[in-house]
């Protein structure tokens, strides 16, 4: 009898002739995860199977890996009867229990009796050997057997996985991150789904603080765990701020600010190949979250723009923030560039005519192709790195 980590699939099941491919894609995020950590994996229609003497790590790992429904430590045993039936009390010599139930899953059909039939037997052969009583509707634990191919599989508990999808198994993106806490759980959802993803920041020293910046690298490097490819792309937005700031009237200078990001957005967007755009917009949130002014703002962009978050509520982001470990960085004090001009009275009905009157008074295209020319990338984003020289 052995020790096994194996993991079940959960929403991967529903993609029948597709499941092959998402399979082999949580396999090799799987991989990418447990590179530093000894391990053996095997991978077929039902199961991941992970032979390694570090399970502690591993589990650690996994926790962090979209496409898992769950994550079990087992005994693996063959699939002799009285191989089984030992194992079965090896494990719950382990166990503090007064009342259980069997539930066997024979999923190898050459093994000769069937699924009720067992739990009968090794529900039995409990009572003969602890002093235990059964209980179908409300036990203290649950005995899972689970009898295959390659030999039979005994647990009580399984560890909650992620769920979602293989991040990277729907390409890449980008979605336009600032240091709020609303875009980097857009972020994370956005890799549940499984869209790998390319960050888009805007600054502006000296109006925003090099803590600013440090705070958009830490959220990034944050959510990289759940990726390890995600890219912080920073764009230099300060002179096209302060144009802004110098020839729009003062309530649409947040709605020209939010198209000019979505026009540089579009084109780094059309430039990488990335097909749609994700931000954390919700709606009614702020001036620029109205319908009238998510739709004049959008008016730029012609492709796609998702907000994973548009019909939350402010409480249920925080939420997730929480879970996820981005809320206490994303409530530092330390503005972004959508922050710092904020109007005392923002147009919160904004038209496209008004727009188009106030940006006819720069030269925003040269300025936008500018600071798409100036972006400073940095990849290899780590939590424990130390981002000082790029400060």
């Amino acid at each position: 009898m052995e020790k096994i980590i194996f993991i079940k699939y959960g929403e991967l099941t529903t993609k029948k002739g597709n499941r092959k491919i998402f399979i082999n894609k949580l396999s090799s995020n799987i991989k990418n995860m447990l590179k530093d950590i000894p391990y053996k994996l095997i991978a077929d229609r039902s199961r991941i199977y992970i032979e390694t003497e570090e399970i502690t790590k591993v589990v650690s790992k996994l926790k962090n890996v979209f496409g898992i429904h769950s994550i079990v430590i087992a005994s693996k045993t063959d699939n002799n009867i009285e191989n089984i039936k030992q194992s079965v009390l090896y494990m719950l010599n382990s166990i503090s229990f007064t009342t259980f139930k069997v539930d066997t899953k024979r999923a190898d059909k050459k093994f000769a009796i069937h699924s009720m039939e067992f739990n009968n037997i090794i529900g039995s052969y409990i009572l003969k050997n602890k002093d235990v009583k059964v209980d179908v509707h409300n036990p203290d634990i649950i005995i899972k057997i689970e009898i295959r191919d390659n030999g039979t599989y005994i647990y009580s508990e399984e560890i909650q996985g992620l769920g979602g999808y293989p991040v990277g198994i729907q390409g890449t993106s980008l979605i336009m991150l600032s240091g709020g806490i609303d875009s980097p759980v857009a972020l994370y959802l956005a890799l549940k789904r499984g869209v790998d993803m390319e960050c888009l920041y805007f600054e502006s020293p000296p109006h925003t603080s090099l803590q600013a910046k440090e705070k958009v690298i830490k959220l990034a490097s944050i959510l990289n765990k759940y990726s390890l490819n995600i890219k912080l792309n920073i764009v230099p937005f300060t002179e096209i701020q302060e144009t802004i700031l110098k020839n729009v009237k003062e309530e649409y200078v947040i709605t020209i600010m939010r198209r000019m990001m979505y026009r540089i957005a579009k084109k780094f967007a059309v430039k990488k190949n990335f097909k749609v755009i994700f931000n954390g917009e919700s709606i009614g949130q702020v001036a620029s979250q109205t319908l009238s002014s998510m739709n004049v703002i959008n008016n730029v962009c012609d492709i796609p723009v998702i907000r994973p978050l548009a019909c939350m509520d402010k409480l249920e982001i925080i939420a997730i923030a929480k879970q996820i470990g981005t809320y206490e960085t994303s409530i530092l004090p330390f503005e972004d560039c959508c922050t710092v001009f904020v109007p005392k009275h923002p147009v919160i009905n904004p038209t496209i005519e008004k727009c188009i009157e106030n940006e006819k008074k720069f030269d925003y295209e040269t300025l936008i192709n500018q600071a798409i020319e100036n972006i400073e990338v940095i990849s290899n984003l780590n939590i424990e790195n130390n981002y000082n020289d790029l400060l």
